[in-house]
Order: structure tokens, then sequence, then C-alpha cells
């Protein structure tokens, strides 16, 4: 039961640092000032973010596979985490088309990343009330 409870704690930490960065990263974006550097920074995150969410995903699975449990809390879990993977694909998707001298299309995806790391944080903080009220 000791590889449980380390997976349940890695799984939490995760997510939390998977938050900090959704957090870091909307904070980035309201800060904008050159639009390369707010890019440069989202490149060097994503890599970090994905890794995360996929920790995330994994000792999630770990767990709900060695406790046999896969209830509609855990439906719900698996699922929040395909939203937050596929928005950020996404995302970053559509900040690699953008020039440099393009200012239209920048101010166009600050807002829509805006609205991405929005509903990002939000579905994560759904899923921690959720599993804490089921």
């Amino acid at each position: 039961m000791d590889f449980i409870s380390t997976s349940i704690t890695a799984h939490i930490f995760a997510i939390y640092l998977l938050l900090a960065i959704m957090i870091f990263n909307y904070f980035s974006l309201l800060n904008v000032v050159d639009f390369v550097i707010v890019a440069n920074k989202l490149k060097f995150f994503t890599p970090l973010f994905h890794g995360l969410n996929f920790t995330v995903a994994y000792t999630g699975a770990t767990v709900s596979a060695f406790s046999h449990d896969l209830s509609p809390t855990v439906i719900f879990m698996v699922l929040s985490t395909l939203l937050i993977m596929i928005l950020e694909i996404k995302r970053y998707k559509k900040m690699r088309t953008i020039l440099s001298t393009d200012t239209k299309q920048q101010d166009e995806f600050i807002i829509y990343a805006k609205r991405i790391y929005t509903i990002e944080i939000f579905a994560v903080i759904f899923t921690f009330i959720i599993a804490k009220i089921f």
C-alpha cells in the first residue's frame, strides 16, 4: 500500500505544478510587452506542461488500477486531462503560425490563449472540487 500513497502524493504534486504553470502562463499573457518574448516563454513551458499532464494522467491511472476504481469521478478526471491536453495542443499550433510582424494575429492569439488557460484552470479546479465532493 505504500506504492499507492506514493503515487497519490506524486499525482497531487504534479497537479499543483501543472496548475502553477497554467497560472504563470496566464499572467505572462496579461503582461505582454513583446509577443516574441511571451511566445518563447510559452514554447519553453510547453514540453514541461505536457510532461506534467502525462504524469498526472499516468499516476492517476496507476492509482485507479491498483485500487480497482473506475467511478464516474475517475472518468471525469480522465476527460479533464484529455481536455487540457487537446486545448494546449490547439494553443501551441495556433501560436506557431503567427509571424513576428503580424500584430493583429498576435492580439487575437493573446485573447485566445487567455481563454484557453482560463478554461484549463477552471477544469483543474472543478475536477478537484468534484473529487473532494464524491
